[in-house]
C-alpha cells in the first residue's frame, strides 16, 4: 500500500518499545509493524497483512478484537464522567460495579478489591498489603516473599524480583532480597528423568520445606504463584501440586498470593483458576482479562481473613497510605464491566474449555510423535509445544540455535501469530475466546508445516 508519512522512521527515532532489542531495532534489524485495525481473532498491520493472533495480544484480548459493546462503553464513560479519583471514600457507578461483578464470581473467602492499572502494580499491591499485614500482627520479620523459578509476576522492582526469569534480573540488580525463589512445576524439566509426577510434586514440596527451614518460617510471608505457569512455559501444574503446596503454607502460616492475571476471567475454562486447581488464596491478582485489555486495569482481590486485619490497621494508624491516581479509573472499569457482561451473555468461558481442548488435542494428534517435539502441553485455551534436539534423554537445543523464534517467524508467515516463550524453545499459544473450531484447525495445520520448515 502506498504510504505518505513518516510512522516507520518516528517509530525507530523515537519510541522505546519493551522487550525489545534496543539496538538491532534502532538499526533497523529488527522487523517493525504497526497494527491498524482488528476483529475477532484476526489483526491487520498498515501493509494489509491479516493475521490470525493465536496469543490474544498477550493473553489479554480475551473477548476478541473490534467488540463494539465494549468500545461504547468506553466512549459512553469519557462523555459522561471522564475521571474521577477514588481516594478518601470517592467511586463512580462504573467503579462500583465492577468491583460487585468481581466479588461475585471470585471465590466465596474473597473481601474487597483494590483497583490498579496493570498486573505489576497489582503484584506490588499485595506485596505492601501483606507487609502492612503482618507489622499491625506484630510479626516485623516475617516478610519475605517465596515465588517460583520461571514464575511471571512483572517487571517493576519487586515484581521483577518475583518473576523468575534470568531477562528480567539481568543487569538490573534483581531479585531484591526480600524475594526468594524455590521450584518450579515443571515436569518436563525434572532433573530425574525416573521420577513419577507424584514423585515430582513431593520432590517440589521438600525444596519449599527446605527453603522454609533455611529462612525461618518467622521471616517468610508469602508465596505467589500463578495457577498454570504462563510466559515461563506455559506449564500446567502436576496433579496434586496445589494442594501439597497449600498444606505446606498453612502450617508454616505463609500466606497465598495467586496471580491470575493469566488464568483469571475464564482462560482455563472456569471463571478462576484457583476454582480451577482447588487453591484458597488470600490475595488474587487480576489484569489482562477483567477488561480484555480494552482499557488498562488491575486489582488485588482480598481475603475477609486480610481485611479484617487491613481494618484493623487504619483502627491503629489512620487511612491506609496507598494509592495510586488511576486506580479505579473509569473509563478501565467501564470496559470491565461490559468485558465481563460479553463473557456471560456470549458464552465464552465455556467455548474457551471446550474450543481449547480441541486445540489441545489436535496439537498433540498433529506434532506429538515428532522427532524434535519433547511435548504438548495445555490446559483450556493455553497450549504450548516444547522443541527438543534429541527426544531421548532430553536433549534441548543451544539457545544459540533460536529454534524456537524460527518457528515463530516461520508461522508468522503463514499468517499466524503465536510466542516464542523465553527460557527454551517453546511455542505458546493463548487465543482469544471466541476461537473457532475451524480456526483452531487452521492453527495447528499452519503451526505443523512451520515446524516442517524448520526442522523437517
Amino acid at each position: 500500500m502506498l504510504k505518505n508519512d513518516h510512522l516507520e522512521s518516528w517509530d525507530r527515532e523515537n519510541f522505546f518499545h519493551p522487550s525489545t532489542h534496543l539496538a538491532e531495532f534502532a538499526r533497523g534489524v529488527t522487523p517493525q509493524r504497526i497494527i491498524t485495525s482488528a476483529e475477532g481473532c484476526h489483526i491487520q498491520d498498515r501493509d494489509g497483512n491479516r493475521l490470525l493472533d493465536a496469543f490474544a495480544g498477550l493473553y489479554c484480548v480475551n473477548v476478541g478484537y473490534g467488540r463494539q459493546e465494549i468500545a461504547e462503553a468506553i466512549a459512553a464513560q469519557a462523555k459522561e464522567l471522564a475521571y474521577y479519583h477514588s481516594y478518601v471514600g470517592h467511586g463512580t457507578e462504573a467503579s462500583i460495579t465492577l468491583a460487585k461483578m468481581i466479588l461475585d464470581r471470585a471465590p466465596d473467602h474473597m473481601s474487597k478489591v483494590y483497583f490498579g492499572l496493570g498486573g505489576s502494580d497489582a503484584n506490588e499491591t499485595n506485596v505492601k498489603l501483606i507487609w502492612y499485614y503482618n507489622n499491625i500482627l506484630g510479626r516485623p520479620e516475617k516478610k519475605k516473599i517465596i515465588s517460583r523459578w520461571r514464575g511471571y509476576h512483572g517487571s517493576g522492582l519487586v515484581t521483577g524480583s518475583l518473576t523468575g526469569l534470568e531477562l528480567f534480573h539481568k543487569k538490573f540488580d534483581l531479585p531484591l532480597a526480600q524475594v526468594v525463589h524455590t521450584e518450579a512445576p515443571y515436569y518436563f524439566r525434572r532433573d530425574n528423568l525416573e521420577q513419577s509426577e507424584a514423585e515430582f510434586v513431593a520432590h517440589c514440596v521438600a525444596e519449599l520445606e527446605a527453603l522454609i527451614a533455611r529462612e525461618g518460617a518467622d521471616t517468610i510471608a508469602a508465596f505467589i504463584g500463578e495457577p498454570v505457569l504462563g510466559t515461563g512455559g506455559i506449564v500446567p501444574p502436576p496433579a496434586g501440586y496445589w494442594a501439597a503446596i497449600q498444606e505446606v503454607l498453612e502450617r508454616h502460616d505463609i500466606l497465598l498470593v495467586a496471580d491470575e492475571v493469566v488464568t483469571g476471567f475464564g482462560r482455563l475454562g472456569t471463571m478462576f483458576g484457583s476454582e480451577h486447581y482447588g487453591m484458597k488464596p488470600d490475595l488474587i491478582t487480576i489484569a489482562k482479562g477483567l477488561t480484555s485489555a480494552y482499557a488498562p486495569l488491575s486489582g488485588s482481590i482480598v481475603s475477609e481473613k486480610m481485611w479484617a486485619v487491613l481494618e484493623r490497621g487504619t483502627d491503629e494508624n489512620g487511612p491506609i497510605g496507598h494509592g495510586w491516581t488511576y486506580s479505579a479509573h473509569p473509563i478501565g472499569a467501564a470496559a470491565g464491566v461490559a468485558n465481563l457482561k460479553l463473557l456471560d451473555d456470549l458464552k465464552l468461558i465455556q467455548n474457551a474449555g471446550e474450543t481449547g481442548a480441541y486445540l489441545n488435542a489436535a496439537m498433540a494428534e498433529a506434532l506429538g510423535a515428532h522427532a524434535h517435539v519433547g511435548e504438548v502441553r495445555g490446559e483450556g485455551m493455553l497450549c504450548a509445544v516444547e522443541f527438543v534436539k534429541a527426544r531421548e534423554g532430553r536433549v534441548y537445543f543451544d539457545a544459540s540455535e533460536k529454534v524456537g523464534p524460527q518457528i515463530a517467524a516461520a508461522l508468522l508467515a503463514e499468517g499466524v501469530i503465536a510466542r516464542a516463550m523465553p527460557q527454551g524453545d517453546i511455542l505458546g499459544f493463548a487465543p482469544p475466546f471466541c476461537l473457532t473450531r475451524q480456526e483452531a484447525d487452521e492453527v495447528v495445520g499452519k503451526t505443523a508445516k512451520a515446524v516442517k520448515s524448520v526442522l523437517g
